[in-house]
């Protein structure tokens, strides 16, 4: 394909390519207005087994689930090329930008839940493939719900060899391992906060993986409950180390910064490429949800990359930390953690807590 040259979305939108557009939707295939496939509990529904060569432009879904928590019970999982590796592996809110069982509006580049109550959820990651794509999604819901969807994808007559494969992967640490005390009185941390040195192998884990690819981004919820004062989950770093070369990390100075957020924030904001979807209200208390994605930089790695964030400074807060990493790299797709079964993923209850004014 012919380029033109500059950047951005719309630069090369005129350029005229020899592809076909194709797309796999939960359309009524009796032409009438039931528009949706029915999803029982526990069961799996292939929403796409796309054969050849092409790629996936734009994903969109709503689900007409309505219990409790039910963005954490169904799992979008996505296959390439017929690996018994899923590449991608996450609970579907998470998946479409929002951790914490949260759905709510918000609009990025790459991701965006819309209106009604963000209950449209959009994805527009091209996602390559050679051999064929499959797209599933698992209800864990108790009740059955009506499942609707568009996968937009170009057909190719041959694979282009130099483009990655889609990868994005769900995690969670609940609850992280901190040393603080909740003893402490605040001028008695603040001051350990000064001298403790960073341990970044404790660091919470957003993503490990190994082969060439690169990164480019993440969501993060963090649902904090520590009885702390100035339990201020923003002071954890970031910190990527890329090769296992550890001379050349990454290193960061806060979440809010990696975020590219400033000074504690404490407003609902989303950009492009960063923002804050959720807020949970003063002190940070309750969940927290973020997202950074690196679309105009991306983090190369040639073998390995490992990208981890400290939870509190030096790791001293134990909170709930979930997280989706997204990534493209080389096949075979390396094996997942293992994924947490429903009660693994259920995100926990709001509280009324009063423990963070800060005297």
């Amino acid at each position: 394909m012919k380029s033109i040259s500059g950047s951005g979305p719309l630069a090369n939108l005129a350029v005229l390519r020899d592809v076909k557009r194709r797309r796999m939707s939960s359309h009524d295939i009796r032409d009438g207005n039931r528009d949706y496939r029915i999803v029982k509990p526990g069961e799996k529904l292939v929403v796409a087994d796309i054969k050849g060569a092409g790629c996936i432009r734009h994903i969109w879904m709503t689900l007409g689930a309505q219990e409790e928590a039910w963005p954490r019970k169904v799992v979008l999982r996505i296959w390439w090329n017929g690996q018994k590796q899923p590449s991608v592996e996450a609970p579907i809110g998470d998946f479409f930008g929002i951790g914490g069982g949260i759905v709510k509006n918000f609009q990025s580049l790459p991701l965006s839940m819309g209106p009604q109550d963000g209950r449209g959820f959009n994805c527009f990651f091209p996602m390559p493939f050679a051999g064929g794509a499959r797209i599933e999604l698992e209800s864990n819901c108790s009740e059955e719900y009506n499942q609707y969807y568009y996968i937009d994808y170009e057909e190719y007559s041959r694979p282009n060899p130099e483009l990655g494969y889609f990868h994005a992967q769900w995690r969670r640490e609940n609850p992280t391992e901190g040393w603080g005390d909740p003893k402490m009185t605040k001028q008695e941390l603040v001051a350990k906060l000064w001298d403790v040195p960073s341990d970044w192998q404790k660091n919470y884990v957003v993503l490990e993986a190994q082969g060439k690819g690169h990164y480019v981004g993440c969501n993060l919820c963090v649902d904090q409950f520590e009885k702390q004062k100035n339990a201020w989950y923003g002071e954890g770093d970031d910190q990527i180390l890329i090769d296992g070369d550890e001379g050349s990390a990454i290193w960061g100075t806060g979440t809010e910064d990696y975020f590219n957020t400033a000074w504690c924030p404490t407003q609902d904001y989303h950009g492009l490429y960063s923002g804050i979807t959720h807020y949970s209200g003063y002190g940070w208390s309750n969940k927290n949800c973020l997202y950074r994605f690196h679309i105009e930089d991306p983090v190369f790695f040639e073998k390995s990359i490992r990208v981890s964030i400290e939870h509190g400074h030096a790791n001293n807060l134990s909170n709930d930390y979930s997280s989706t990493a997204y990534w493209y790299q080389t096949l075979p797709t390396g094996r997942f953690p293992d994924f947490p079964d429903v009660l693994g993923r259920l995100p926990r209850k709001d509280e009324k807590l009063k423990w963070y004014e800060r005297d």
